[in-house]
C-alpha cells in the first residue's frame, strides 16, 4: 500500500478517536506556550507585538478552517493547506479555489514559518501576518476583499464574541484576524522528527539512512541548511520553464533580470508528505527531484552553479540513500498533534 495512502488513512482513524470530545480542541495556556528548539536559530517573528493566549490562537484555528473566509464560502485555508500533507496539497499540482479556477503554483507546506523572513515562491511578501492576505485576495483562490470578510465576521455573534475574548475589542478588524491567523500558523513547529531524535541520541539511523545523511551534508546542505533545511535564499535550480505558466519567478518582485526563474529554497521537513515538488509541482515524487539534479538540468544564464559544483552526478545507490534521509525528516508529532486539527471534525 502507498505510505502516504496509509499515512491519510491513519490520520482519519486518529481523527474519528476524537469526534465528539470536545476537551480535545480545549487549548489552554501551556498549549501556546512557544518552544524554541534548540540549535534552530532565533526565529524572525517574534510575537512581541501579538502576544501568544488561547483565545487568540483558538480564533486562528477557527478563521484557518471556515471558508466564510473566501467569497462564496467554499474555500477554507485548509482546502489547500491539507493538515496530514505537513499543511501541503497532495490532491493538486497547482493551487485551486473558488469555481474550480486553479492558480499558477504549487501550494507550500504551512511549518516553522516564524523562522522564514519572505514567503510565497517568489518571496513577495515579507511579514507572517501580511501573508494570508495573498490567497485570501487571490481571483484563483479566495477571491474575496479583507474588507467584506471582516464585514461577515462582524454579523457573525459566536466571531464577535471570539474576538473579544481574543483581543478584548468585539468590532471585528482585519488587523486581529491577521494576528489571530498568525498566532495559529505561527505555533506550526515541527522539530521531532527521526532526525532530530537521531541528533539528540536518542534513535538510531540505518546504514542506509546514516549513508544518505552524510551525502546529503556533502551535496545538499548548500542550499538546505540545518537545522531548517532551507537557508531561505532564491536560486535558479535549472528548471525548465512551463510556457504555459509563464512565471518568472523572483524576477515578477524584483524586476531584475537576474531574478529570472528564481525561486524561494522550501524547507525539506516533512518533504515526503509535501508532493508533488517544485514551485510548479511538476515532480511527483523524490526520486524524479534527485533525476533533475542529476541529469535533468536546464541551464541558463542566471543558473546556479553551486549546484552542480555541490551535487554532482549521483548513483542509484545515492538517490535511494538520499531518499531514506530524507524520510527520517518526517515529524509524525507534528503532522498529529491535536493543537492543529480541525475543530469542525467534533
Amino acid at each position: 500500500m502507498n505510505r502516504n495512502l496509509i499515512y491519510i488513512i491513519l490520520f482519519l482513524l486518529g481523527l474519528n478517536s476524537f469526534v465528539g470530545d470536545n476537551s480535545y480542541f480545549v487549548i489552554t495556556q501551556k498549549d501556546v506556550q512557544l518552544q524554541i528548539p534548540k540549535d534552530f536559530p532565533k526565529p524572525v517573528y517574534d510575537f512581541k507585538e501579538n502576544k501568544l493566549t488561547p483565545e487568540g490562537f483558538t480564533l486562528g484555528r477557527k478563521l484557518f478552517y471556515d471558508p466564510v473566509l473566501s467569497k462564496d464560502s467554499s474555500v477554507s485555508c485548509a482546502f489547500c493547506h491539507q493538515r496530514f500533507a505537513a499543511f501541503a496539497h497532495v490532491d493538486h499540482t497547482l493551487s485551486h479555489g473558488i469555481n474550480g479556477l486553479i492558480g499558477r503554483r504549487n501550494v507550500p507546506p504551512i511549518q516553522n514559518m516564524i523562522w522564514q523572513k519572505n514567503f510565497m515562491w517568489d518571496g513577495g511578501i515579507n511579514h507572517l501576518e501580511v501573508q494570508p492576505v495573498s490567497p485570501m485576495t487571490n481571483s484563483a483562490e479566495m477571491d474575496e476583499t479583507m474588507a467584506h470578510s471582516v464585514y461577515k465576521l462582524q454579523q457573525n455573534k459566536e466571531y464577535v464574541t471570539l474576538f473579544k475574548k481574543a483581543f478584548n475589542d468585539p468590532h471585528v478588524s482585519s488587523e486581529n484576524v491577521l494576528k489571530a491567523l498568525a498566532q495559529f500558523t505561527g505555533l506550526m513547529v515541527s522539530s521531532n522528527s527521526k532526525y532530530d531524535k537521531y541528533l539528540r541520541g536518542e534513535e538510531k539511523f540505518t546504514d542506509q539512512e546514516l549513508n544518505g545523511f552524510k551525502l546529503f551534508r556533502l551535496r545538499c546542505e548548500n542550499c538546505h541548511q540545518e537545522p531548517l533545511f532551507t537557508d531561505n535564499s532564491f536560486r535558479n535550480i535549472g528548471i525548465k520553464p512551463d510556457t504555459a505558466l509563464r512565471d518568472s519567478g523572483r524576477m515578477s518582485i524584483t524586476g531584475l533580470p537576474s531574478d529570472y526563474m528564481k525561486f524561494k529554497v522550501p524547507s525539506l521537513r516533512n518533504v515526503e508528505l509535501t508532493y508533488p515538488y517544485m514551485h510548479d509541482g511538476r515532480f511527483k515524487n523524490l526520486y524524479d527531484v534527485l533525476d533533475h539534479y542529476a541529469k535533468g538540468i536546464f541551464f541558463t544564464n542566471n543558473f546556479d552553479e553551486g549546484i552542480k559544483k555541490n551535487v554532482g552526478s549521483l548513483s542509484e545507490d545515492d538517490k535511494q540513500a538520499l531518499i531514506a534521509f530524507l524520510k527520517t525528516l518526517t515529524d509524525k508529532d507534528f503532522i498529529y498533534d491535536k493543537r492543529f486539527a480541525d475543530p469542525n471534525s467534533r
